[in-house]
């Protein structure tokens, strides 16, 4: 499904540059390529539909023209160091032969670059599958595709081929965040506890390393503290606390009534958001 391939800057399709947009290319049509291991990086803000990208407008009359991708359905892709992430990449635009092969690059931080190709589904809309890890595979010591640096906003260029031999080269298409993916814990001491009497809530925010394939304390960060009485499905941010150096957390609050405190992160540019569950705390008259 997806292959890594030379840097943006050398890049070649299928043996022949790629058509600058004003001046669309008439290729032969080509092949959807079969997943190859990347060795540097793979495919992770939120991902963005982007609209009227601006390279595919200014094609000439008859090519086709590239309106937009949008990528994980317009979430984030979020990657631990566990499980591959697979994600959809759509590309749409229009033709008056209709769009039939959509060759997607994805580019990132530090030099991140994935690239697969596929047919269209439709006549307005081509879709890749990408595929993201950060572990190595069960008895290999081959490279893996991310490293820390490759998290942050990732952009989407696409070369889109028309069934009329036309094709269209969109820098810019979209844009989407590829982030690490984050773990917290909760703990509310003492249980039970007396009405009026202090409330110690401990915890730790942990996010991937892509580096050393585990996770680590993630410091520095603020952290809400929620509370939802027994008898409500709502949570309330009590305080926000920061992390330790070591990620950890902790705070105290009065006893007032029976419910459930967790610890909320909504995640950064480069990490994605983590809660924990709930810890129940009865509170005693």
């Amino acid at each position: 499904m997806t292959s890594f391939v030379a840097p943006p800057g050398d890049r070649q399709s299928g043996g022949r540059d790629i058509a600058p947009p004003i001046a669309a290319a008439h290729a032969p049509r080509r092949k959807p390529v079969g997943r190859a291991t990347s060795r540097s990086v793979v495919v992770g803000a939120v991902a963005v539909l982007l609209a009227g990208a601006g390279a595919s407008a200014d094609a000439a009359p008859g090519d086709p023209v590239v309106s937009g991708a949008t990528v994980n359905s317009g979430h984030d892709v979020i990657v631990g160091i566990t499980h591959n992430v697979v994600f959809p990449v759509t590309v749409t635009g229009s033709d008056d032969s209709g769009l039939s092969f959509a060759d997607v690059d994805l580019k990132g931080p530090h030099s991140g670059f994935y690239t697969t190709d596929a047919f269209c589904e439709s006549a307005t809309a081509c879709t890749t599958v990408f595929t993201a890890n950060a572990h190595p595979a069960p008895g290999s010591d081959d490279p893996v595709d991310l490293a820390n640096a490759n998290a942050g906003t990732w952009s989407v260029d696409a070369l889109v081929d028309a069934n009329d031999g036309d094709s269209v080269f969109a820098p810019g298409a979209g844009s989407f965040s590829l982030k690490r993916a984050a773990r917290l814990t909760v703990n509310a001491s003492p249980e039970p506890v007396a009405k009026g009497s202090r409330i110690t809530v401990t915890g730790k925010l942990v996010r991937a390393n892509w580096d050393t394939y585990r996770y680590a304390g993630y410091a520095g960060q603020a952290v809400k503290l929620q509370f939802r009485p027994k008898a409500s499905s709502t949570y309330t941010t009590v305080a926000t606390v920061n992390t330790s150096n070591t990620g950890t957390l902790r705070t105290t609050v009065k006893a007032v009534r029976d419910g459930y405190w967790r610890w909320n992160f909504t995640g950064t540019t480069t990490t994605g958001p983590a809660k924990a569950a709930g810890d129940y705390v009865d509170v005693r008259p």
